[in-house]
């Protein structure tokens, strides 16, 4: 199941997948109904964090009577590693839960096997499940070991840490088994201990990542410093751990460093944790590029395994373009724009290097007052799954205001918090000024107030929709402007 080839801009025509919305989404109800933990919890995920239940789960297990209902809806045959008699089904065209069906000719092992390797236990009898009711249902949160903390659950997890996969059975009622699972950097079924090695290769790679220098700005070669120095730290990592696993990684950290200057980033974050989530709920993470390396971005994430999606062109008036990236093992997307040049919204961007310009447009801007969010910077903003007006409601009560929402259709909703202003360094607003990118005025603003610098987007999706709406993107990149969000202030 790879990513079509993204060989011009209209390759990814996304639909909307109602139908296989309105069939996972039965299953669903059918187990809540049957499990009182799970539906206990998805009230909880909603009343405390503004979360749909819907948007955690990993996969459910169902019988396989449910076949043709499931292809029919979209689906189709994923090869990954499963339990034995399991056909796992996957949405090439959608972000909907996978889902696995049991023949039930396998038996049912003790936990020693499952966890040698030859995992069916605990995926229930589907004979009981005819019907449409899961045997089975699990939800991913991000850290497995938080969530059962957090519920007080004295639950055996299978797989040692750092396995690709790994479980633990949260509750059993009526036949409808509740599991949390945690991934590195796969997208199997089978829970198979790591080797000794791997645990403190994954041990270090974290570390490599956590420690990576951002700021070079003040080094002779300034931010174009930083981008060796990256790609040495991704050829260490790489050495040690694959670069699914690798990728997994970089984005924990790369989360962690953006929350670390975001207020509605910690509120929220907060307030999944209470519940054990985590960033779980992630949906992409937007990287503000400059002209400079936006092609370096994009060879630092095709070695971590990114495959290209969609490319915008904004348009001359614009002045932005897009390329969104996923990697379809570890499931990350990302959002990386940059400014454009009103000649050049018909060139591949992604790998054609861009010159520098006469002119800095809003994502320009940001990055020559902040650094590229590949280096200083860290990312704009991250875009994580919620119950839209639900989130914006909760906000509003912890002090978090929301912007206008840009997007704002049946099938996508989304708005930005409020944006968090940066304290700008003196040395890039006066090299800014001294290449006349800035006005006098703007500069002093800029020292006196700072600059607009990241949000949390409250984002919702109906029917399974993968896309973006380029003209609304349009909307909230000019909305946030530096320049003016400043005369505002």
């Amino acid at each position: 199941m790879n990513l079509p080839p993204a060989t011009n801009g209209n390759a990814f025509d996304w639909p909307l997948a109602y139908e296989a919305e309105r069939v996972v989404g039965g299953y669903v109800e059918a187990f809540l109904h049957r499990n009182r933990f799970a539906r206990t919890l998805a009230e909880r995920m909603r009343d405390e964090t503004g979360t749909d239940f819907f948007e955690w789960v990993d996969h459910l297990v169902v019988a396989p009577d449910q076949a043709d209902a499931l292809r029919a809806a979209g689906f189709v045959n994923e090869n990954v590693p499963a339990p034995p008699g399991a056909v796992v089904l996957a949405h090439p065209r959608a972000m909907m839960p996978r889902v696995l069906l049991r023949d039930g000719r396998a038996g049912s092992p003790t936990p020693a096997e499952s966890v040698a390797g030859n995992e069916t236990a605990g995926f229930g009898d589907p004979a009981l499940h005819r019907g449409g009711v899961p045997a089975a249902l699990a939800i991913r949160p991000e850290v497995l070991a938080d969530f059962l903390a957090a519920h007080d659950l004295d639950a055996p997890i299978e797989g040692a840490w750092g396995a690709r996969f790994r479980r633990a059975l949260v509750s059993e009622e009526n036949g409808a088994k509740l599991f949390a699972v945690e991934r590195l950097g796969g997208r199997g079924f089978v829970v198979g201990e790591p080797a000794g090695k791997f645990v403190s290769a994954v041990l270090r790679a974290r570390e490599l990542w956590r420690t990576r220098k951002r700021d070079f700005f003040v080094s002779p070669d300034g931010d174009a410093a930083g981008v060796p120095h990256a790609m040495a730290r991704l050829d260490e990592v790489l050495a040690l751990v694959d670069r699914d696993a690798a990728c997994e990684l970089f984005f924990a950290e790369e989360r962690r460093f953006w929350e670390a200057k975001n207020r509605a980033a910690q509120i929220q974050k907060r307030r999944q944790d209470r519940l054990g989530l985590g960033w779980g709920n992630h949906d992409h993470h937007t990287f503000r590029c400059s002209r400079a390396h936006f092609a370096d971005l994009m060879a630092f994430l095709a070695k971590l395994g990114f495959h290209k999606r969609e490319r915008y062109y904004a348009g001359a008036e614009a002045g932005w373009g897009a390329q969104i990236l996923e990697q379809p093992v570890a499931g990350i997307v990302v959002f990386a724009d940059v400014d454009l040049m009103p000649d050049e919204t018909q060139i591949d961007f992604s790998t054609q290097r861009l010159p520098p310009a006469p002119a800095l447009r809003t994502v320009g801007l940001w990055c020559g007052l902040h650094g590229d969010s590949f280096l200083q910077a860290g990312m704009h903003h991250l875009e994580a799954r919620f119950d839209f007006a639900r989130l914006r409601d909760q906000l509003a009560a912890e002090g978090v205001a929301t912007m206008k929402p840009f997007s704002d259709f049946e099938f996508l909703r989304q708005a930005f918090t409020e944006g968090e202003r940066w304290r700008v360094r003196p040395a890039r607003v006066e090299a800014l000024l001294q290449q006349k990118l800035i006005t006098p005025e703007q500069a002093a603003g800029f020292l006196r107030d700072g600059a607009l610098g990241s949000h949390l987007e409250n984002l919702q999706r109906k029917g399974g929709f993968k896309g973006f709406n380029q003209k609304s993107v349009s909307v909230i990149i000019a909305a946030t402007d530096p320049r003016k969000m400043q005369a505002a202030h």
